[in-house]
């Protein structure tokens, strides 16, 4: 077979109708976009449970007399409530924060922001942090029967589980996931769209060699490789422009976007390298998919 032959045709080809390559290549980059951007979704939710899975708690904070009065947990009221957690067969361990503890842990998490000059040691409450038995896997059932046992008790003001407000977290992640998944579903049907009938349109104006070479020998391989390789070629170059789109995304939008909470652990930063990662696995994907796609067309539709 000769290289410079299908080379040659390749150039022709994607010169020739350059107004739907470049729609092509332009629509395909949207939709492997939106894919990339599901993946760090999937990818970043995944992090986050893993960061989660083991820092869970319910937290008991305590009335404003109780936190003020007992700052290491020795007095009747925090010290029974701590010894019902402890003997609780649901319970694998129970640590005790006091005000001014709670006001460093603050500080800490709020470094930098103007809610943190605000906030003083007697306004947070002392809380008891428990920490549940893991037990197959699933902690929710002794997480709701250790809320309804602390709950309504002297010196207890509210209770929290921390999975209530995670689980937001990750409704949110999964809807962002969820969104750009369904957006490039139907970026991608216009793109299978656009990659047929380039292909069709392609093969049409070139009919007359094509049909020559039919004529001297040539085999309907030979002849229809340049017509797949365009759609290769096109469906790469929207793979590279959607890695580029999503690099631009993360320096432009996210490192913005999630700063505070990413620097505070409340989930995990999304890095250079997973964009980088993520925007290897398109290139393949693209030309799969634009492969797949023109080879089906050029069996069913062109007759060269």
């Amino acid at each position: 077979m000769r290289t410079d032959f299908v080379v040659r045709e390749v150039a022709t080809g994607l010169r020739r109708n350059v107004t739907m390559t470049v729609a092509m290549v332009l629509t395909t980059a949207i939709s492997l976009l939106m894919v990339g951007t599901g993946l760090l979704a999937v990818k970043t939710i995944d992090a986050t449970e893993a960061i989660y899975s083991d820092r869970l708690e319910i937290r008991v904070a305590l009335t404003q007399d109780v936190s003020t009065a007992d700052s290491g947990c020795t007095q009747p009221i925090c010290a029974g409530l701590r010894s019902t957690l402890e003997n609780s067969p649901l319970v694998a361990g129970v640590t005790y924060e006091n005000q001014q503890e709670a006001y460093e842990r603050f500080q800490e998490l709020f470094a930098g922001q103007s809610v943190a000059e605000l906030a003083r040691p007697q306004s947070l409450p002392a809380t008891l942090r428990v920490k549940l038995v893991d037990r197959d896997g699933s902690t929710e059932a002794g997480a709701a029967a250790v809320k309804q046992a602390m709950e309504n008790q002297v010196g207890v003001r509210t209770v929290i589980d921390q999975r209530d407000v995670v689980a937001k977290l990750f409704d949110f992640l999964g809807g962002v996931r969820n969104v750009t998944f369904a957006l490039a579903l139907v970026q991608a049907v216009a793109a299978l769209m656009l990659i047929s009938n380039t292909v069709q349109v392609s093969a049409y104006t070139r009919r007359t060699e094509v049909g020559v070479m039919r004529l001297v020998g040539a085999t309907r391989w030979y002849t229809q490789l340049p017509f797949l390789i365009e759609a290769v070629v096109t469906g790469v170059v929207g793979a590279v422009l959607a890695g580029v789109g999503l690099v631009v995304g993360k320096i432009a939008f996210i490192d913005s976007l999630l700063a505070g909470i990413a620097q505070n652990g409340v989930i995990p930063p999304v890095t250079l390298a997973d964009v980088l990662t993520v925007s290897a696995y398109l290139v393949p994907i693209g030309a799969l998919i634009a492969g797949i796609t023109g080879y089906v067309t050029l069996r069913l539709y062109v007759k060269v």
